[in-house]
């Protein structure tokens, strides 16, 4: 019997990971019955990434009343397994919160984020996993780090403007003392912290969060080079003051770029530690235990390309699979530069979509799934 492992990615704004795996699973068994296909639910650390690890290793989704990108109040979920907790940024602080007019990252805050972390600290857990991907901020974390000391001091509480007065990289030590100094923030000194992301990117300079990402975080007509350089000042003068404050300065640190610098929170202020999301999903689900016996491994994801080789989703299973010397085929909606991911080491590389196939009718998801199907008949 043939046994076939399926751990595609989301194909964004189309299919998520699991109904990207059904579709591939009904093809596979659609031209082989007696295959053994063994489906994965996968993220990085982005979309889908919770109710990956939910199918992982089971658990609870809670939900929590927390503020958006924009302080209105939402209802968000995390999930909880005995005292782990496994948050998605993006459910708080997302950008897909936020209409294409409202994204201002100048504005936007990651509250909602530090509200999450709060729920979870105050229900026990003691280890508390965090994937950082599909930000709307550009914050440094501020916006995480005053919901926490507003929840777990005796200071006031926080309004918007005290949000956006503290957002000034050089005040915000300043404002966390008044408001509620970070150094009595008891209740984290027992929580393990572990960051999931694939941005190795630091948080300030020409290859940091602002000048990198920020720029997608704009409302459609774009950011100017102006706002980037400011969001790029307000992050160097936060992370300086920051190590001032606390004797160490992480803001060099692989993943301190992630979700609009949300990453150097945490590693800076909570010492987390930085995992590839992909790494830390696959060794959670045991995968190496799964390749031991299967013939096949079939990943995918919306867009491949040369960067799918820089620590994205089907490169980390592609290195996993290799090691236990078993073939790797890559789907994808779209495809470019498919020698160098044949000689990356994936055994095939196929595009879903025919030539010719209008976009607005590929992203439809039935028209994806059916392609999924016909591609992966083996």
């Amino acid at each position: 019997m043939k046994k076939v492992i399926v751990a595609i990615d989301s194909f964004k704004g189309c299919l998520t990971s699991a109904e990207a795996n059904q579709a591939a699973s009904d093809g596979i068994l659609a031209k082989m019955p007696e295959a053994k296909v063994v489906q994965v639910p996968v993220s990085d650390g982005g979309e889908g990434f919770m109710e990956a690890f939910q199918a992982a290793m089971g658990g609870q989704l809670v939900e929590v009343n927390v503020k958006d990108p924009l302080m209105r109040t939402i209802v968000a979920q995390y999930l909880v397994q005995d005292d782990t907790a496994v948050i998605e940024i993006a459910k708080a602080s997302g950008l897909t919160l936020l209409s294409p007019e409202e994204r201002n990252p100048m504005v936007a805050t990651s509250y909602g984020t530090g509200q999450l972390v709060v729920d979870a600290v105050r229900k026990g857990c003691k280890r508390i996993i965090v994937g950082l991907g599909g930000s709307a901020t550009s914050d440094c974390g501020i916006g995480m780090l005053r919901a926490i000391i507003d929840s777990l001091t005796s200071g006031r509480a926080c309004s918007r403007s005290a949000i956006e007065s503290s957002s000034d990289g050089s005040r915000s030590i300043a404002a966390f003392a008044k408001g509620g100094s970070w150094d009595d923030v008891r209740e984290l000194d027992d929580v393990r912290f572990t960051i999931a992301t694939d941005v190795t990117n630091p948080l300030c300079g020409e290859n940091g969060a602002a000048h990198v990402f920020g720029p997608q975080k704009f409302a459609p007509q774009g950011a100017t080079h102006e706002q980037i350089l400011a969001l790029d000042a307000r992050a160097k003068r936060f992370a300086e003051a920051s190590a001032k404050h606390l004797g160490r300065d992480c803001q060099n640190m692989p993943g301190a770029g992630a979700a609009g610098g949300l990453g150097y929170a945490f590693l800076q202020y909570m010492n987390a530690d930085c995992r590839s999301g992909i790494d830390l999903l696959l060794d959670t689900i045991h995968f190496d235990d799964l390749l031991q016996d299967a013939n096949l491994v079939i990943t995918g994801e919306g867009s491949a390309d040369r960067q799918t080789l820089m620590g994205k989703l089907p490169f980390g299973i592609l290195q996993r699979a290799q090691q236990h010397h078993v073939p790797v085929m890559l789907i994808a909606g779209r495809i470019a530069d498919e020698q160098l991911l044949l000689d990356a080491g994936f055994s095939r590389v196929a595009c879903i979509n025919p030539p010719g196939l209008p976009l607005d009718i590929a992203m439809q998801p039935t028209t994806a799934k059916e392609n999924i199907r016909k591609t992966v008949g083996i």
